[in-house]
């Protein structure tokens, strides 16, 4: 079986196992069919999540919880269509880290990222993974920083420009003073895949993702980019431990409304995605491949998006990468 086919299967599971949640609220929401829309291709990290989430919804409330990929600009596109909606809790938005990076690296965003949007609920969380092609003559970060000096550079793709996978690199780059040359790519996919085929050296890609080409030899893990190590992958030390104090990014996808949905929806919501990323047989299927679900409540969150939009900021100006 392949990996999508299992996670699918995750999801067929989990939507068989659910009772209907006890969290409805009162007012009776929902009383017709929900978008979730998602800013990106389908089969990623971001999707899967999505869709789990809309099984758990569906199952629990009795509508149809819809999940309509939107593609483009960095996640703009889907992003904006969910700021400009009703605030009534049938249009909502599940997207990753970019949507918090986007404020820095954009001149000028359809929407506020703090105004627009009504922050619901992390749902889960991962390390980036610096992998590298089996060719580059390195296993640890030292040595391949060492091998970039001395080859003039290495090359690693990212999902896209001004994305968290751009700025890991753009962040050890500026850090270590080592030659990295980015090469972006219209999402994680296509870069792994050139990664896989050699025409990139190396990448940062996301645990969930990783994983696999790493169980199988086809890519050698180097680092991971959160402060402490990923327990799927143990033996791999962190970017910081390895000669780069301080150093620390992390991908997670949260779930947001349009601003001034009701506090009561926002919970319900809330209680529904915690629900979701928790469903035991998802959870573990999660935990193999080194990603956290979520447990933050509507309030936390709110806090979390808004000291990440200032963290990630503070990153895009130490790196000295230009707003488009």
């Amino acid at each position: 079986m392949n990996h999508f086919a299992s996670l699918m299967l995750c999801l067929v599971s989990a939507h068989s196992l659910l009772s209907p949640s006890d969290v409805l609220a009162a007012g009776g929401y929902p009383q017709k069919p929900v978008t979730v829309i998602v800013p990106f291709v389908a089969g990623g990290m971001t999707d899967v999540l999505a869709r789990q989430l809309a099984t758990t919804m569906q199952k629990a409330t009795g509508q149809p919880f819809l999940v309509d990929n939107r593609p483009g600009a960095g996640g703009i596109i889907g992003a904006e269509k969910v700021a400009r909606a009703q605030p009534d809790g049938y249009t909502l938005l599940v997207t990753t880290t970019a949507h918090v990076v986007n404020p820095a690296i954009t001149k000028r965003l359809p929407y506020d990222t703090e105004r627009d949007f009504a922050p619901v609920a992390l749902l889960a969380s991962t390390p980036s993974v610096l992998v590298v092609n089996p060719s580059v003559p390195a296993k640890s970060l030292q040595e391949l920083l060492a091998f970039a000096r001395r080859s003039g550079n290495v090359s690693y793709g990212s999902a896209g420009n001004g994305g968290t996978t751009h700025l890991s690199g753009a962040l050890l780059a500026n850090r270590t003073g080592a030659p990295l040359l980015h090469v972006p790519y219209k999402g994680t996919a296509a870069a792994v895949n050139d990664l896989l085929g050699g025409q990139i050296q190396a990448s940062f890609v996301d645990a969930l993702t990783a994983i696999k080409y790493i169980q199988a030899g086809k890519l050698t893990p180097i680092a991971v980019t959160t402060k402490t190590r990923a327990a799927v992958l143990p033996n791999v030390p962190t970017v910081a431990e390895q000669g780069v104090p301080g150093y620390e990014t992390e991908i997670w996808i949260g779930f947001y409304a349009p601003a001034n949905v009701s506090p009561e929806i926002q919970k319900q919501l809330n209680e529904l995605a915690i629900s979701a990323m928790n469903e035991p047989q998802f959870k573990e299927m999660l935990r193999q491949q080194g990603t956290t679900p979520g447990r933050m409540s509507a309030p936390e969150f709110r806090t979390y998006v808004s000291q990440e939009i200032r963290k990630w900021g503070d990153i895009v100006k130490r790196t000295g990468i230009e707003p488009q």
